[in-house]
């Protein structure tokens, strides 16, 4: 690819569609690098925290929920998204506390991810806990969790058949698998 090539698309307009409590729908005209105009529908979401729980046994803290938008539920590393100003690690550690209960004695970024940027403006960002100590869970009163612990190995073996195909998840692990040498 040529380095110096503009590939910058401009908005010409723009027409909201919804305003939720957590993301928005917008339509938009842009001029392409080439001069011509194309339509770019964008969902807009909140940013967001997804956390790799490792326990004292290499064990991965997963939870299983109904998602809706597949019609079924997926296994899942604790996340959720962030409250309007809170920085990512404190938002991360509510969310791992709210979900599983854990909190940990180590904490440490694993960089952002972005999990659809055809369309899907949002941003997640990944972090490993380890050193878990464990307090009550207080889950979303709208979420439903089935909480499970499963080795690290099998995390990454499921992840390689297919079994799990949650993009933060599947981020998460593999990123652990280098960074911890596992």
């Amino acid at each position: 690819m040529d380095e110096a090539k503009d590939l910058t698309e401009r908005t010409l307009s723009r027409e909201e569609k919804f305003q939720g409590r957590f993301l928005s729908v917008h339509v938009d005209q842009a001029i392409l690098p080439n001069g011509r105009q194309a339509q770019r529908e964008v969902v807009e979401h909140v940013p967001g925290a997804a956390i790799l729980a490792l326990d004292d046994r290499n064990n991965v803290l997963t939870v299983t929920q109904y998602r809706y938008v597949f019609a079924r539920p997926l296994l899942e590393i604790p996340a959720g998204k962030l409250e309007s100003g809170e920085d990512p690690v404190s938002g991360a550690l509510r969310e791992l506390r709210e979900e599983t209960g854990a909190v940990p004695d180590e904490f440490l970024p694993m960089g952002r991810i972005i999990p659809a940027p055809g369309c899907y403006g949002e941003v997640l960002y990944l972090f490993l806990a380890k050193g878990l100590q464990f307090q009550e869970c207080r889950p979303d009163e709208d979420e439903f969790l089935i909480q499970e612990r499963i080795p690290f190995e099998e995390m990454v073996h499921r992840i390689m058949s297919g079994e799990i195909e949650d993009a933060k998840t599947i981020a998460a692990v593999l990123k652990a698998k280098l960074l911890l040498n596992l």
